[in-house]
């Protein structure tokens, strides 16, 4: 929830988002009753004509034909490492926040958890207080550190990461058990890592950021006063180049099969010899768990080995730097900036700082998310759009239904279990019917730090109360205020919280066929990851099992296959290429979700032909809809950092990558052979 090293998702409740989650950011620094609180709108009818370059022939650069002029005229704020639409709606999401928390600060708020949300913002933003505290609030964790005088009890201290600021090279997290998703589970996996990837220890590519990154660890440990800095650092490095080269890929790491590994407590003492599981866990909250679900199972003995020959000042100094790199943002300035200026500048290429409100938006909506949100729903989603959306779903759903009822790949025994499959999707709109309590978790107005410590406990010890519960149906994996959607394999459920549902995704307002394109191509991308490389594991009740014939499961292969040597051709940058086997899930999401809501624009026409607008015709329309929605440009660090770390493809792929594969994009714009996005109908990639 705060740190990287704090929650862990389980393969088996894993949920599949529509963009990759990050903080959100402003293009300009300003109080918030200078902004405006309303959504945006799009054309007169829901799109950006002004947008388009219609220089371009949508056949040679869909992306730019649809999209050109907007990025020609956009300059990504000095805040941010990329900018789209996206970006735009967080931005007015956090101002929305921004004046729920300034209303809670000044007693205004009339919620329940009026009175926590203003004391969580008012520490954040006493900045007076924080740079009197410098780096004491890491005073008792380092001091606990320096204690230890043996591996297992640096093994205890791994054990207390949930709980505190430590961190672990297995951690462990509680999650929804993938084979019987009735249940929680005890989840492990290996960790430990403090560039972005494995590949930034390993490949030469990012040898300066490596180098970049040993400078970063010797300056903290600097600030914090850490013995030998230097030495350590490099020390500490070569430690975690050691732990990338037993990490598994992000590919591998995708395989829900191979990341199903359950072993006892006793199997795992044997698995990891030096590695006191017992002390662990019990140190972790969990001493009468024996059963753990072990993900990346082979790195498992490697880490032993690893940390078996590690000397101990070595990682007494890791767990140093990680303490006060995790802890760095919300300390004194200097902390700040130097966490700022690695993590953000260096690795992503972002020019400056985000100023403080929004820094603080971005805490409360991790530890009051759902507070914050009850609030943003009342003020700020209108109820009639959650009736709309229930609509714009049941229309995807049938389309969806019909395909498969009529996909030639696929044999009548394999159909009916998918058919049943969509039967079953459960479907979560705007925002939770009962919401969290957060009765248990205190946020002091002038404690930010121990605020931090507090709410990460708190989580951890929520998740662990409930591990011999039932699974919480109910339960959401984001806020209303968060612009994204995802699909949850373990529950089957599709969710689309409130900030996503308005323009360009949903506008009422708007022309049919932009919604369609827009929040109906979201949609069917959600409901589409049911079926993705992944997805298509589980069956209607979220079991993780092979409901498949041999002989679908093959044809299905060789369509990914094909739509992930596709995807693997694109290169944005020099030596920078998509990963397709990394961003299948997403791929196969908008190859049916576009595919979807055009079917669905379809039927709603109920047979009548659709109204040309602007000389557009309706599937035009869709096509641009979809188009409007990945509006996006990135910084060049950025988007090298995303195709190593990200499974979706850059947004000008998730444009150009989607509609070559779709026949209807063929005959809504004449596209014809020798078009520079032209693919032969019978090398086109349509699996849903």
């Amino acid at each position: 929830m705060i740190s990287k090293t704090r929650k862990i998702l389980l393969s088996a409740g894993a949920a599949t988002a529509l963009v990759l989650m990050a903080g959100s950011a402003f293009a300009a620094d300003a109080p918030a009753g200078d902004v405006s609180l309303a959504s945006p709108k799009y054309g007169t009818w829901g799109f950006d004509l002004s947008g388009m370059d219609r220089s371009v022939k949508p056949g040679d650069d869909f992306f730019k034909f649809a999209n050109g002029k907007w990025a020609e005229r956009t300059e990504i704020p000095s805040d941010r490492s990329r900018y789209g639409n996206f970006n735009k709606l967080r931005e007015l999401s956090d101002n929305r926040m921004h004046a729920i928390l300034e209303d809670a600060a000044a007693g205004k708020l009339t919620d329940p958890d009026a009175a926590k949300i203003a004391a969580g913002y008012k520490a954040f933003m006493d900045e007076a207080a924080i740079e009197k505290l410098d780096a004491k609030p890491l005073a008792p964790g380092l001091a606990e550190i320096r204690r230890v005088k043996s591996k297992d009890e640096f093994t205890v201290l791994m054990g207390k990461a949930n709980n505190s600021g430590f961190t672990s090279l297995l951690p462990v997290g509680i999650g929804v058990d993938a084979k019987a998703p009735t249940r929680y589970a005890v989840g492990a996996t290996n960790g430990g890592l403090g560039l972005p990837d494995r590949d930034y220890y390993l490949k030469p590519d990012f040898a300066e950021k490596k180098a970049k990154y040993e400078a970063y660890v010797a300056q903290m440990l600097t600030m914090v006063g850490w013995d030998k800095p230097a030495e350590n650092a490099k020390a500490i490095v070569a430690f975690e180049t050691q732990l990338a080269e037993a990490s598994w890929t992000r590919v591998e790491r995708r395989d829900r099969d191979k990341t199903y590994n359950p072993m006892s407590r006793a199997e795992l003492n044997a698995f990891t010899p030096g590695f006191d599981w017992n002390r662990y866990l019990v140190a972790a909250g969990l001493p009468n768990v024996d059963r753990i679900i072990v993900s990346t199972n082979t790195a498992f003995p490697k880490v032993a080995k690893i940390y078996a020959d590690t000397p101990l000042d070595t990682l007494k100094a890791w767990q140093a730097f990680h303490v006060a790199d995790d802890a760095a943002p919300y300390l004194s300035k200097r902390f700040v900036d130097a966490n700022y200026a690695f993590r953000l500048k260096e690795l992503a290429g972002q020019p400056e700082q985000q100023v403080r409100w929004k820094r603080a938006g971005t805490f409360m909506n991790g530890a009051l998310g759902e507070s914050v949100g009850r609030v943003y729903v009342a003020r700020y989603f209108p109820p009639e759009s959650k009736a709309k959306m229930d609509a714009l779903v049941g229309d995807v759903r049938t389309a969806l239904h019909a395909r498969i009822e009529t996909l030639a790949w696929m044999g009548p025994e394999t159909r009916a279990r998918a058919l049943e499959k969509l039967s079953k999707f459960t479907v979560k709109i705007a925002y939770p019917d009962t919401w969290r309590d957060y009765s248990g978790l205190q946020l002091k107005p002038n404690d930010l730090y121990g605020n931090v410590e507090r709410s990460t406990a708190y989580e951890w010890q929520r998740v662990v109360a409930r591990l011999n519960g039932p699974v919480d149906k109910a339960e959401w994996g984001m806020t209303p205020q968060t612009v994204n959607a995802y699909y949850n394999f373990a529950n089957n459920e599709i969710v689309f919280p409130a900030a996503i549902l308005q323009p360009p995704f949903f506008d009422p307002d708007a022309d049919p066929a932009i919604n369609y394109g827009g929040i109906g191509g979201v949609i069917g991308h959600e409901i589409s990851h049911g079926f993705d490389d992944q997805g298509r594991k589980s069956d209607g009740d979220g079991v993780l099992r092979d409901w498949w014939t041999a002989e679908d499961a093959t044809k299905f292969k060789a369509q990914t296959d094909r739509l992930g040597a596709q995807y693997s051709a694109f290169e944005p940058l020099p030596g920078a290429k998509v990963q397709g086997g990394l961003t299948m899930g997403e791929n196969i999401g908008d190859n049916g979700g576009l595919s979807l809501g055009l079917d669905a624009y379809h039927a709603s026409l109920k047979g009548k032909p659709a109204p040309v607008i602007d000389g557009l015709t309706g599937d035009q329309r869709v096509f641009l809809g979809w188009a409007q929605v990945w509006r996006e440009k990135s910084r060049d660090e950025a988007l090298r950092q995303q195709v190593v770390t990200d499974p979706h493809s850059p947004a000008y792929y998730r444009v150009n990558g989607t509609i070559r594969n779709v026949p209807g994009w063929y005959t809504a714009w004449d596209i014809k052979p020798g078009d520079k996005l032209y693919v032969p109908p019978e090398q086109r990639v349509n699996i849903w």
